[in-house]
């Protein structure tokens, strides 16, 4: 990567924070690290001190909760133009990590350390806009997600996450829909087996092939309210 120039990362993933041709924005650019994380590294970790702000330019982090029974919960996922909603909160309060962030495939990041990301917060209006849009937007997604987890049935969550991916093949494990969904592999299972008796989906192994989506749609709501 050392070929490809910094100035031209920030051109081709970040161009707003060029054209806002601010001082602090440029002292911030100046200052970055360039980091490339392998697939199943860990980026953070619960109880871990936030030392820097990341901006993905590449690839995939999932950042997830651990229950003490080792239950995965996915919150969200921090892609190409992101950022990571426990990394801002962590960097304002000054609090530890509260869960843990992985990278799902090779990741390539800018890294901003925290001192340069408190004085840029500090001079720049475009960069503290940047911040809380992206911080207020990754909020208002996992406030959702812990609503749906909190009141919604698990077949509804279950139904809404297949048709979530527009396509009659998906490629899921039992187990990455049960950690997506914050429920366990045997309940997914169980309602799997259950949506395959119906005639709505096909199971084999590491793939669900959706056969009536439009019962998906609706049977799932009807099954509840009878």
């Amino acid at each position: 990567m050392e070929s490809v120039s910094i100035k031209a990362l920030w051109s081709r993933h970040f161009s707003e924070f060029i054209q806002a041709g601010e001082a602090g924005m440029n002292s911030l650019m100046a200052s970055v690290k360039l980091v490339e994380l392998p697939a199943g590294q860990q980026v953070f970790y619960p109880g871990a001190v936030c030392e820097q702000y990341l901006l993905v330019l590449q690839g995939s982090v999932k950042a997830q909760i651990i229950s003490e029974g080792g239950r995965e919960m996915l919150l969200y996922h921090v892609r190409s133009g992101d950022s990571c909603v426990l990394t801002t909160s962590c960097l304002l309060s000054g609090d530890n990590y509260p869960a843990e962030g992985i990278a799902e495939d090779q990741v390539l990041a800018f890294a901003i350390s925290k001192h340069a990301f408190y004085r840029c917060i500090e001079q720049s209006a475009f960069f503290r806009e940047f911040v809380f849009k992206k911080f207020s937007a990754r909020l208002s997604d996992v406030i959702a997600l812990l609503e749906d987890v909190t009141f919604s049935a698990i077949d509804t969550r279950l139904s809404k996450a297949l048709l979530a991916e527009e396509s009659a093949v998906i490629s899921y494990t039992h187990q990455e829909l049960a950690t997506k969904l914050g429920s366990a592999r045997e309940v997914i299972s169980r309602h799997l087996k259950r949506f395959e008796a119906y005639g709505w989906v096909s199971l084999t192994r590491g793939t669900i092939t959706l056969l009536d989506i439009e019962a998906l749609r609706t049977g799932v709501s009807q099954l509840l309210s009878s």
